[in-house]
Formats: C-alpha cells, sequence, structure tokens
C-alpha cells in the first residue's frame, strides 16, 4: 500500500480548514461531432481507466493521524459512480458550459470513493460535446492530471506532449558561450584542496540560498496585502472562464521579446489583473499582486506518475506597469531572478523534511498552517505543458482543452494556462462573490496578448540590451 507523502496529504488538510472549498483541478475537452452513446462511451472509459491504478483506488486514512493516509484497492468500484451526464440547454454555447464547469467544481469529491469524476456534457454549439474530468489534489498536479486526462483519449503516447519552446534567448546563449575546459588530470592530483574549496564554496551558497528563499516565502506567506479585494473568505460557489489565445501569436512574442512563453502568459496576467483594479476603483501598486506560481519538479522519467511533485515562486507581478513592454521587461526579470535564487530549494526542502518526520506532528503543522488567515498572496498562476497535437476521442478530433485550477486559502481567483496544439488556453476559476468582473479578467487577458503580438511586429526595441 503506497502512503500519501506530507505534500499530497497537504491538500487534503487545506481543503479540510475550509468548509467551502472543494480542491479539485481538471480540465474540459470539447470535442467534434455529436456525443457517443452513453452506453457506448462507459465501456470504452472503463477499458481505459483500467490503465490508470489511481482511478480504482480510495484514501485510507487513520485515526488521530498516527500514520498517512494509504491508497488501496476500492473493493466495491463501480464506474457508475463516477460518470455523470448532463446536457446543456439553448444554445449551448461557451456561457452555458461555463456555467456547468462552475457548479462541477463548487462541489466535493466523495472520500469513500476513488477521488476524481468524468462528466459528460452533451448539447454544445456546433454540434460538440465535452467530458469533464474532475480530480482531487491530493492525487494529481497540473501535468500528472493533464497526462491522466490525456490517456482516456485514443492511441496517446509520451510524443503527444509539449516540449520546451527554443527561444531566441536560449539559441543565443548557446551560440555565445565559451565552452569551460575540463581541469587537467595533473591538477586535480596535486590541488586537492582547491577541488575541496571549490566544492565547500558552492554548497555553501546554495544553503544560502534557500535560506534566502525560505526567508522570502515566509515573507510573503506572513507579510499582509493592503486591503487588497484580491484575497479574503471563499464563499461556495464559483464561477469560471476560458481564454483562448493562438500559440503562434504567443512564440512570435517570445522570439521579438527574447523571452518564455511562461514570462507572456504571467504578462497577460498581469494585465487582466490590472484592469480589474480599475475596474473595482482600486489603485494598483506595486504590491498589489503578490502571485502564488507553482514549479514543477518532475524528472523526465516522472511524468506520468501520480502525485504532486512541485515548488513553488512568490513573485510581485507588475500591475502598476500601464506599458505592455515594460510589464514583459519586468515579468521577465523578476522571474530570472527567482528562479536564480532558493525559493524553489527552500520549498523542497520544507517537503522533503516532512516526510522525515511523524506523520502525526506534520499533519497538525499543515492544519494549524492551513487554518492562518493567509493575506500576503492574492492569486494563483499555474503554466503547464499540454498535447502539442490534437487529441482524439472515439473517432473524434478534440478541439479545445481548458484547465480548471483550484481556489482555496483566501485566494479568490486562480488562473491555470495550458498549451494544447496551435493554441495556448487561459482557465480562470474564481470565487462567485468576489468575482463579478471576472469577465474583466478574461477580457485583460485577451487584450494583453493581442497588445504584445502588434508590438512584436511594430517595434525595434532591442529587449535583451534593456535593464529593468
Amino acid at each position: 500500500m503506497e502512503q500519501l507523502n506530507a505534500l499530497d496529504a497537504g491538500f487534503l488538510m487545506a481543503e479540510d480548514s475550509d468548509r467551502n472549498v472543494s480542491l479539485a483541478i481538471g480540465g474540459v475537452a470539447i470535442i467534434d461531432g455529436s456525443a457517443p452513446d452513453y452506453g457506448e462511451f462507459k465501456d470504452v472509459l472503463a477499458e481505459r481507466i483500467r490503465a490508470i491504478p489511481r482511478c480504482t483506488q480510495m484514501l485510507r486514512t487513520q485515526l488521530f493521524d498516527v500514520g498517512a493516509p494509504q491508497w488501496v484497492d476500492d473493493p466495491g468500484f463501480d464506474l457508475s459512480r463516477h460518470v455523470r451526464r448532463v446536457a446543456l440547454p439553448r444554445p449551448g454555447d461557451d456561457a452555458e458550459l461555463y456555467r456547468v464547469v462552475a457548479e462541477v467544481l463548487e462541489r466535493r469529491l466523495d472520500r469513500d470513493r476513488p477521488l476524481w469524476e468524468c462528466w459528460v456534457i452533451e448539447g454544445l454549439k456546433g454540434n460538440r460535446w465535452a467530458i469533464l474530468m474532475k480530480i482531487h489534489h491530493c492525487m494529481a498536479d497540473g501535468i500528472s492530471a493533464t497526462r491522466i486526462l490525456s490517456r482516456l483519449c485514443d492511441d496517446v503516447d509520451g510524443d503527444a506532449f509539449a516540449r520546451p519552446t527554443v527561444t531566441k534567448r536560449t539559441a543565443a546563449t548557446r551560440h555565445h558561450l565559451k565552452p569551460v575546459p575540463d581541469p587537467k588530470p595533473l591538477e586535480n592530483l596535486w590541488n586537492p584542496l582547491d577541488s575541496l574549496w571549490r566544492t565547500a564554496t558552492g554548497i555553501t551558497g546554495a544553503a544560502a540560498r534557500t535560506v534566502g528563499g525560505a526567508a522570502e516565502i515566509a515573507t510573503g506567506l506572513l507579510r499582509s496585502s493592503a486591503g487588497s479585494s484580491l484575497v479574503g473568505p471563499v464563499t461556495r460557489m464559483r464561477c469560471y472562464r476560458a481564454v483562448r489565445v493562438p500559440l503562434a501569436e504567443v512564440e512570435q512574442v517570445c522570439r521579438k521579446f527574447d523571452v518564455t512563453i511562461n514570462d507572456v502568459a504571467l504578462t497577460a496576467i498581469t494585465e487582466g489583473f490590472r484592469s480589474v483594479l480599475l475596474h473595482r476603483g482600486e489603485e494598483p501598486r506595486p504590491d498589489s499582486l503578490r502571485t502564488l506560481v507553482p514549479v514543477s519538479v518532475r524528472s523526465p522519467d516522472a511524468l506520468d506518475k501520480p502525485g504532486n511533485r512541485l515548488s513553488i515562486m512568490l513573485p510581485y507581478l507588475p500591475v502598476e506597469q500601464d506599458d505592455p513592454i515594460q510589464q514583459l521587461r519586468v515579468v521577465h526579470s523578476r522571474l530570472s531572478r527567482a528562479k536564480q535564487g532558493g525559493q524553489r530549494q527552500a520549498t523542497n526542502v520544507a517537503v522533503s523534511a516532512t516526510n522525515y518526520i511523524p506523520f502525526m506532528l506534520s499533519s497538525w503543522l499543515i492544519r494549524f498552517l492551513t487554518r492562518l488567515p493567509q493575506r500576503g498572496i492574492m492569486t494563483l498562476a499555474t503554466n503547464i505543458p499540454g498535447p502539442r497535437r490534437q487529441l482524439q476521442m472515439m473517432g473524434h478530433e478534440v478541439a479545445r482543452l481548458l484547465p480548471i485550477p483550484p481556489i482555496a486559502l483566501r485566494l479568490r481567483t486562480g488562473v491555470a494556462v495550458l498549451s494544447y496544439a496551435n493554441d495556448l488556453v487561459f482557465g480562470i476559476t474564481a470565487d462567485y462573490d468576489a468575482a463579478a468582473d471576472v469577465d474583466e479578467l478574461a477580457k485583460g487577458i485577451a487584450m494583453a496578448v493581442a497588445r504584445l503580438e502588434m508590438l512584436s511586429q511594430d517595434s525595434i526595441l532591442l529587449f535583451a540590451n534593456r535593464s529593468v
């Protein structure tokens, strides 16, 4: 029996800390053609679910948390308990689809069963139907959840997924770097103290970065935002939106300004939240949008394994800037500094440390921390590499994939960014009462990408030669 590690269990405890929170993630696959026969679909799903062991396992918890929860086979597994069917009212447009997604997100998954649900959504406009896959966060992170969803499709292999795009920065850096010669054998033989000194200095530097990163994370969690409406209690109701932009336009911006897709995505999110703050009559400040950015620490051989393998960064996004190029420059600079700093290492050390102490103690600590009134982080923004070619489901093309992020711990809005085939899709989950202007956020994201793409064609600025 496999036990949950501290990070996976933490998502269960974070859900326990707030009765209004459902810590599930997932995605929506929109499929061309009419919906298949429901019985035939369940037969196909049953066959493909067998290849995903976690989908037929449930959690066994121990009294008073004397040990970590364990994954055990569900002796009474019944697929019908996990598959739902719903039809959209006419006209079956995106607004109706988003409403159904929001309602599904509001309900918690039953912990007495395997922690997932699959919703078949019929009646979409344009002769389409959809599959909504909902998975508890303790079972998967964004990458592994996307892999699970794709494995329900036809003949998917590892090559279906996106690889990191080589931008101009990567190519230029690779071209200009001079190779460092290997030390001569005699130097290694006669100068062991020099090698020892270099090793000790490297270890000390890494330790210092880790300590500094831990201090930055603690400051981000404990420092209170000055009355921002972006953070606060979460209600039971949700709303959902999705923004789709051409991936080719984003890559054009990357090539022109020598940045990454993640830089462009976070800049678009920055402009979206700037629009929200202005719409609410709040002045965007340099400290208005400290953002939780999960970072995958999965090795290439662990991409299909369940569970969470994450670290975090907590950068401020520059909502105070009104110039899109300046926003992009600042985002790029801050992310570069954060990656070189110790926040990711500090998170890894903290997670690893909790796995070496008694679970009763670590669970008490996690439950205590998740019940604190967090006021320092305003939103979640996560980027997930998705399939780089279009998938098929029962012989029909999957036209769109929409990511679904969670919200919890007083974060009223979360944004997940997913690349799929020729699209980059922003999925937005928000608290219903705090997000009457969520459309303003979606519109701001779309407008930001369009403006950057236009500037990438017209501008002759040399981004790499300018400093923040």
